[in-house]
């Protein structure tokens, strides 16, 4: 565990801000840590420091290196958020910008360009009470060498062939896993059910994977999904929508 974060954490959460399912996953991890009183512990990882020997132009649609790279940023914001604040600082900035990217009426409109942003950034800070200055951080290669170090210790808990997000039960030593990718947000009533269906798999010691690529379009309206919509099914690879055969 290191110096920035809670004395007590009952999850660990890493985190891309821009990564979809991290976002919905989250968003179910936080139903569960309401009604469970559980204390979440929020890290990173950078999907583009994790892609960075990867051909982008091959391996995922055009504008993926964009968007990943305006995570990169937005996570130098939240490095230097939290080593000025305190770990406390991290939930709160995170639900800012994600559900600015994905829930927010005019998400389908933003660019990664606009993502990276300052213009984007300094006003959610504010949102989430944080100075605006912290935004300085968004070119400051400086934060890369931490988010770096977080990103392989999510893997070395995993392995090196998953994504976004990784959850660990119970740390700094118990099970951690890629996932849960989920599409769409559970109903209260069955937000705890779906933890503790989650959680007694992986009690399992030789529970390594479970999985399939068809996925619904996440609900999220930069997607294109309201609220009380579920999604139409497509095929993902590699956190992508895998082009049909």
């Amino acid at each position: 565990m290191t110096a920035a974060s809670p004395a007590r954490a009952d999850i660990s959460f890493w985190f891309d801000p821009v990564c979809p399912f991290a976002w919905i996953t989250s968003k179910w991890v936080r139903q569960v840590s309401a009604q469970r009183d559980y204390t979440v512990d929020w890290r990173f990882i950078s999907l583009r420091l994790l892609n960075a020997g990867i051909d982008y132009g091959t391996h995922f649609p055009p504008g993926y290196e964009e968007g990943h790279a305006a995570g990169l940023r937005l996570l130098r914001v939240a490095a230097r958020a939290r080593a000025e604040h305190g770990a406390q600082a991290v939930g709160p900035l995170y639900e800012a910008f994600s559900s600015e990217i994905f829930d927010s009426p005019g998400a389908r409109q933003l660019t990664p360009q606009v993502r990276g942003s300052r213009q984007f950034a300094a006003p959610l800070l504010e949102q989430a009470g944080l100075p605006a200055e912290l935004a300085d951080a968004l070119d400051d290669t400086g934060w890369d060498a931490e988010i770096q170090a977080e990103t392989d210790h999510a893997l070395s808990l995993t392995g090196s062939d998953v994504g976004t997000p990784i959850v660990q039960f119970q740390p700094p030593d118990g099970i951690a896993f890629f996932g849960p990718v989920i599409s769409r947000l559970p109903a209260e009533h069955d937000a705890v059910r779906l933890w503790d269906h989650v959680v007694g798999l992986t009690t399992f010691p030789g529970f390594a994977e479970l999985k399939r690529s068809l996925r619904e379009r996440p609900q999220l309206r930069s997607f294109g999904v309201d609220p009380d919509e579920a999604g139409i099914e497509e095929d993902w690879h590699g956190g992508s929508v895998h082009p049909p055969r």
